[in-house]
């Protein structure tokens, strides 16, 4: 209630990370061109009281001159339970937060394909040396309130955190691929930075000393017998001291309950490789109650209050696509091989994804599709590189043995121009991309979306037995989809008809299809600094995107294998 005064408008469009002290009403007051972000960081008004009396004390001698805990090379690991404290360009914000995604995606995707833990390192390890070193810095000159280098770890984990807040099936997905990433960067410590970690973070977990080992050993290493096999207990044991740690036994009460840990004197002497389950559980905790937090902030405040500026950036992260684009027509020559009106049956019956075999077969049997099939074909056929002059004498065949041609050309014929930017705003449409695909719920009589989601479990067997699939392993792919893994479906159809897998997973249907041609040897691959060569033209926009316009060519997301 009341009037609130409006802060003068600024010309710079920066996002501002403000700490909860500078919120004196701990409400969020409305900015033009700025966002406070803090509340999201930590919780309530408690909690904000709680990190502001944290942050004010004065540190210990230990934390300050390193008293316990000896220096490490390793660089510092974050809890995110503060938020940065500086002034950032809207598009660094965008592309930093599209950089961990890119991450975070591809640790899922790994999840999903049961990549084992060997490998699951490995990837990350690669996917964070491209694309989020914890190292890395804003470049520029950006730091923080107290003088420090702005993380660019930090930045995109808060910016991530507000895209993925708002409903409890992304919270669910950011929460798990964060407790990965946080896992990985973990393990990576060696055992001063992970101390170090302990004691700053207030972590009641402390490092054995070697006298204490000594006189519980007996104790130890009767459970350890009792719970494992021989070479397994003697491995951890041989460890020394620095393989246990002091832990309160509240905090392990299912290992108590279970007897699987020596307790003595109110503390439980957890092996180190049970330390990193405690961590990554106080992790999950703690980033659990921030997003629940900011879903409710988010819902309150931020959503109307920057719905014109800040709000579409956020809402578009989580739906984002990062892979190759697809949109150019005649790109199909450089990728391998161009598509002709009299290679479409052929094309489609050996190299088209289900999704757009689907809809070819539909119109080839109805000679008609509804809008939304219309346009997810349209812009599917530019993609492969058929001319807007062929698609038009496709469409235009097909739909006129129903209907005159006078209504194909008043009703019909302004859409597929529209679709390869010739009509309209002259946009320049790209095709429909797998998560669009799948965030599709046709009706009935509609048959776009995604098939691994949309068919029923007999449709799906029986269009997956038209492939000529063995029958056990359409089996697979149908359990696949009944598992809500579409995309892994898909993958496993390209590897039952084409022999081979698609490394990165599919992310595309017209990228199946590529990947479908250069199986079957048509024309030479393309090399990948032509794909992604820039033009000068405007760049293409996925309709349905935030007001379907187009990215800002500053922040335009390198192809990945996400």
């Amino acid at each position: 209630p009341g009037t609130r005064a409006r802060a003068p408008t600024r010309t710079r469009a920066d996002v501002v990370f403000v700490p909860p002290s500078e919120s004196a009403s701990g409400r969020l007051t409305r900015l033009p061109v700025r966002i406070v972000v803090a509340m999201f960081a930590i919780g309530g008004k408690k909690d904000q009281a709680k990190a502001a009396a944290l942050r004010a004390a004065p540190k210990s001698a230990s934390k300050t001159s390193g008293g316990s805990v000896r220096p490490s090379n390793h660089p510092k690991l974050s809890m995110y339970t503060e938020t940065p404290s500086a002034d950032i360009s809207l598009e660094t914000f965008e592309a930093f937060a599209l950089d961990r995604m890119r991450v975070l995606k591809a640790i899922d995707d790994g999840l999903s394909r049961g990549k084992k833990p060997a490998e699951m390192e490995q990837l990350m390890n690669e996917e964070t040396g491209k694309h989020l070193k914890i190292t890395d810095v804003v470049p520029g000159d950006f730091s923080t309130l107290g003088g420090a280098p702005l993380s660019k770890d930090e930045v995109s984990h808060f910016a991530l955190r507000l895209a993925y807040c708002r409903t409890e099936e992304l919270r669910r997905w950011f929460l798990l691929n964060e407790c990965q990433l946080f896992k990985h960067r973990f393990n990576k410590l060696d055992a001063y930075a992970k101390a170090a970690f302990l004691e700053e973070h207030d972590m009641e977990y402390k490092p054995l000393k070697p006298e204490t080992f000594a006189e519980k050993r007996k104790g130890i290493s009767e459970v350890l017998h009792g719970i494992m096999k021989r070479d397994d207990a003697e491995k951890i044991l041989n460890a020394g001291a620095s393989g246990f740690y002091a832990v309160p036994f509240e905090e392990v009460a299912d290992l108590v309950r279970g007897r699987r840990v020596f307790m003595a004197d109110g503390e439980a002497y957890v092996p180190r490789d049970q330390l990193t389950s405690l961590v990554v559980g106080a992790f999950r905790a703690s980033l659990s109650k921030s997003l629940a937090v900011a879903s409710r902030r988010w819902a309150q405040h931020v959503a109307g209050e920057e719905r014109e500026r800040l709000a579409p950036v956020i809402v578009s992260l989580s739906k984002r696509y990062l892979g190759r684009d697809f949109g150019k027509p005649g790109d199909a020559g450089e990728r391998g091989s161009v598509v002709t009106l009299k290679d479409l049956p052929s094309a489609a019956k050996t190299s088209f994804p289900l999704c757009a075999k689907n809809l070819f077969d539909a119109v080839k049997r109805e000679h008609h599709l509804r809008h939304e099939g219309r346009r997810q074909l349209q812009l599917y056929m530019k993609g492969i590189g058929l001319s807007l002059e062929e698609a038009m004498l496709f469409w235009k065949t097909e739909f006129c043995k129903k209907i005159p041609a006078e209504k194909f050309e008043k009703e019909y014929a302004y859409a597929v121009r529209h679709a390869y930017g010739k009509e309209g705003k002259r946009v320049d449409y790209t095709p429909h991309t797998c998560m669009k695909c799948i965030s599709s719920n046709p009706g009935a009589g509609e048959h776009h979306g995604c098939p691994y989601k949309t068919f029923g479990e007999e449709s799906l067997t029986a269009a997956l037995g038209g492939l000529s699939i063995a029958p056990h392993k359409v089996r697979d792919i149908v359990q696949k989809a009944k598992a809500h893994h579409y995309q892994l479906a898909c993958g496993m159809t390209f590897e039952a008809t084409h022999g081979k897998t698609i490394e990165e997973g599919v992310q595309h249907p017209n990228q199946y299809f590529d990947e479908s041609r250069k199986a079957l040897g048509f024309g030479a691959s393309g090399k990948e600094g032509d794909e992604n060569k820039e033009t000068g033209s405007a760049s293409p926009v996925t309709p349905g995107a935030a007001g379907a316009r187009p990215a800002r060519p500053s922040i335009q997301p390198a192809p990945v294998s996400a």
